[in-house]
């Protein structure tokens, strides 16, 4: 096992790979089927484009990581091949996107807990205090190093994989017993491209994270092999599991049921299994959401330390304490995401936050489309080896990326730019200090 300059012991493949898996699979793949009920099997294409998609960036930063383990993770990636200034851009926004989305995360937590315990939801004033509870006690585990990171994020992904195993077998039990006779009939005339794109921009959401191993790969042993394996084997696990099991729960059940319900994989399981399901997925989703809202809370605090580190953002958010966690920085994500909490629990206020979530949606994808990009670049310099492969990977993974931002909406990505602006007074501020230094 290496260590860092600091002593500090670093993510290994197993715990790289539960980074990747532990962040993708949240609280939104449990009510996902729901959304996707009306679709029927438009959905299966849907998953299909999607993970087609996320397999494309998922190489791009594999082999990034691959060629150029020194860069300094995706902000090192895009500054080598795209230049300062859309560097900082694209790491902005992703750092942006992630503080917001913790706070979704954070209050989605609280909301299956809800089920669980509905004195939490009833009571007033519980819900928020738990909520930002919830976020500094994952900030205090971030402060304790990578390692104790690792070892949460571990665990919450055994607990959060459960339903999906339940499912699978259920799966494989009901094809035995029933054949294709168990999944709803395939009517062609219903396929359509509007339907899959439809279905896609729904499925494209339950895939970020895919990048959570090559944002802090200075934390990650042996980062040449280590963040491409972990990439790739958590970009495969979680899309198949998603794929099949989202289907799974569309397909096999009345659509109408599935739409209507809260809880779409307990409903699956508790036709097998009993009521007892719906308590069962309640609290593998509640363990899901705390798993995933570690592992962002790592790259809210890795992501403007590596900025720091390169000398575009000030060197304030570079600081690190003695276990080697950038606690500046990691603070002061956990202070924003609290008073997002905060205000998506006044009802006056609901609506714009979830909008929100829209907008860090949006500004994530900036990341994906300027590292593909950049993957083009480096290639074509010849700072990175080409290959028909990585070429027509990149190539899709920038299709993908300007194909979801534009199904993010005109207003989402307006107001993004708007947001990506205000990061510019700061990127000013920390190359000025470069130069006078």
């Amino acid at each position: 096992m290496s260590h860092d300059a600091r002593g500090e012991r670093k993510f290994g493949f197993w715990m790289a790979s539960a980074l990747v898996v532990g962040n993708v699979i949240g609280a939104g793949i449990f009510l996902l089927p729901a959304t996707l009920a009306p679709y029927g099997w438009n959905s299966v294409l849907g998953w299909c484009i999607t993970l087609a998609g996320a397999l494309c960036l998922a190489w791009v930063f594999a082999q990034l990581s691959r060629y150029l383990p020194d860069a300094g993770g995706a902000f090192g990636f895009m500054q080598l091949s795209l230049g300062d200034g859309p560097a900082f851009i694209g790491a902005w926004g992703y750092w942006v996107s992630v503080w917001v989305a913790n706070a979704a995360i954070a209050t989605g937590a609280i909301s299956y807990l809800s089920r669980l315990v509905p004195s939490v939801e009833t009571t007033a004033g519980v819900a928020p205090i738990l909520t930002c509870g919830v976020v500094w006690l994952l900030t205090w585990v971030n402060l304790r190093g990578v390692r104790t990171v690792g070892w949460v994020q571990m665990g919450t992904t055994i607990v959060k994989l459960l339903p999906f195993v339940a499912v699978l077998a259920l799966v494989v039990v009901r094809l035995g017993a029933e054949g294709t006779g168990a999944l709803a009939p395939l009517d062609r005339a219903t396929l359509s491209l509007g339907g899959a794109t439809a279905a896609a921009t729904l499925t494209l959401y339950s895939m970020l994270g895919i990048e959570s191993a090559a944002i802090p790969a200075d934390r990650v042993e042996n980062p040449a092999r280590t963040v491409p394996a972990a990439t790739m084997f958590g970009t495969w696990l979680t899309g198949i599991l998603s794929v099949v099991c989202c289907s799974a729960v569309v397909l096999m059940l009345p659509a109408a049921a599935v739409a209507g319900s809260t809880a779409p994989f307990a409903l699956f399981i508790a036709r097998s299994w009993g009521d007892w399901a719906a308590a069962f997925v309640a609290i593998c989703a509640v363990v899901s959401c705390y798993g995933a809202l570690n592992g962002w809370v790592l790259l809210s605090g890795e992501l403007p330390a590596a900025m720091a580190d390169h000398g575009r953002l000030p060197a304030w958010f570079g600081v690190r304490n003695a276990r080697g966690a950038p606690v500046r920085a990691v603070l002061l994500s956990s202070v924003l995401t609290s008073a997002l909490v905060l205000l998506n629990f006044s009802q006056s206020m609901a609506s714009v936050f979830t909008f929100a979530i829209l907008l860090a949606t949006a500004t994530n994808l900036v990341l994906y489309l300027f590292c593909a990009l950049g993957a083009l670049r480096l290639m074509r310099r010849g700072a990175v080896p080409a290959s028909r492969l990585l070429v027509l990977a990149s190539g899709g993974a920038a299709v993908f990326s300007v194909w979801a931002l534009y199904g993010a909406g005109w207003s989402a990505l307006g107001w993004g730019a708007v947001l990506l602006l205000c990061g510019y007074p700061v990127f000013r501020l920390a190359r000025k200090a470069t130069i006078t230094v």
